[in-house]
């Protein structure tokens, strides 16, 4: 069963392709710290996203309330300041009728004179949106992490080194709005995934699976290129304090889904072993992936990817997939279309419809009602 939620440099270079995820930009850290270049010369960042719910009470099974999301607090912060100002307006801005006189200036053109932005009108737009700058840490300025050791619990924070503007074949050293979303809903159902043995494509920065493996058993992650699985990897040892209070595992691995075959190369540093093969497709019961649908023959392979192993796997299992539909002006169509989503569910149209006698997969849909664990934006395309 398918579920789906529905949303070589020395210096650091940017291209016309670069793309750069909204998560790094608008987040609840309150900066991001450089740390390092990583193996092809990109900065890579130490980020802290804050749970709203710590792991102590996930791991006691409280089952948390209902939150109000950012987005909804600070519009409604921003309309009570909007409403306290408006009353001034009248006092600041308005003149009597008579006294009202046309300003031209030399060419006759009206020349408008706008009243200044009030401390509240400023303050009401910092509430919209708190805009991170990075910050380089330099040799010698390790306490440049104090202030955030302090305000972080261990059990209410998960830190995750990635890249930003990164080249499209790149994208996965970023975290994407999705990765919240599939993070979320785990947490919400951590009773459905406690002790299962997961297995999640596309993992990325590898932040979906360390949640995940604060409930599950264990987890492989999953990805490509040596670089990322060495930034993966590095996440999961940075987290490792929040998996160890369920026992859970978090194994990073390569998973190329352009070949047919798991790598079992022993000189690759991420290969798989046979037990660790075996030990998939014997207790494997969950598959996930999150924002991987951006590229139709990159979604085509993944499908393949997913056909092979559900295939051969001993017990059913449910695959958990999450997107965020992007937008885009093409020429081709001449309107605003959304290409990579089409092509996805067309794909897993599909799937669903595939009648070989040896697999049936049945697609259904996630509402998106909840509980929000992470501060994002629960955007509407997700």
């Amino acid at each position: 069963m398918v579920d789906l939620a529905e949303k070589e440099m020395d210096n650091p270079t940017f291209r016309s392709d670069t793309v750069l995820s909204d998560v790094h930009l608008h987040c609840p850290s309150k900066r991001h710290l450089m740390v390092r270049l990583n193996a092809v010369g990109q900065p890579v960042f130490l980020s802290y996203f804050k749970l709203l719910w710590s792991t102590e009470d996930l791991a006691s099974g409280k089952h948390g309330r209902e939150i109000t999301t950012g987005r909804e607090h600070q519009c409604r912060s921003g309309d009570d300041l909007y409403d306290k100002d408006r009353s001034n307006i009248k006092k600041e801005g308005e003149l009597d009728s008579e006294g009202v006189e046309a300003l031209l200036d030399d060419d006759g053109d009206l020349d408008v004179v706008r009243r200044p932005l009030s401390a509240s009108d400023l303050e009401a737009e910092d509430l919209l949106r708190d805009i991170v700058c990075p910050v380089i840490l330099m040799k010698g300025n390790e306490d440049a992490f104090e202030d955030e050791e302090q305000e972080c619990t261990c059990s209410d924070v998960v830190k995750i080194e990635h890249t930003m503007a990164t080249p499209l074949e790149d994208a996965g050293k970023q975290v994407w709005r999705a990765a919240f979303l599939l993070a979320d809903y785990i947490l919400f159902k951590r009773d459905t995934f406690r002790c299962c043995s997961v297995l999640e494509l596309g993992g990325g920065t590898g932040i979906t699976s360390i949640l995940m493996g604060t409930v599950a058993k264990r987890v492989y992650c999953t990805d490509v290129g040596e670089d990322l699985l060495a930034m993966c990897e590095q996440n999961v040892a940075l987290n490792k304090h929040l998996m160890e209070p369920g026992g859970g595992e978090v194994k990073v691995k390569e998973l190329d889904w352009l070949k047919d075959e798991f790598c079992t190369d022993p000189d690759a540093p991420y290969s798989w072993s046979e037990e660790e093969i075996a030990d998939l497709l014997d207790h494997c019961s969950v598959i996930m992936a999150a924002d991987v649908f951006y590229d139709d023959d990159l979604t085509d392979a993944l499908f393949r990817t997913l056909y092979r192993i559900t295939h051969n796997l001993r017990n059913s299992c449910t695959v958990y997939l999450a997107l965020e539909k992007r937008l885009n002006f093409t020429l081709r169509h001449m309107d605003v279309t959304c290409e990579a989503y089409r092509h996805f569910r067309n794909t897993l149209n599909d799937l669903e419809n595939l009648q070989d006698g040896k697999v049936k997969y049945t697609v259904e849909p996630i509402k998106l009602d909840f509980c929000q664990f992470l501060a994002y934006e629960r955007i509407e395309q997700l």
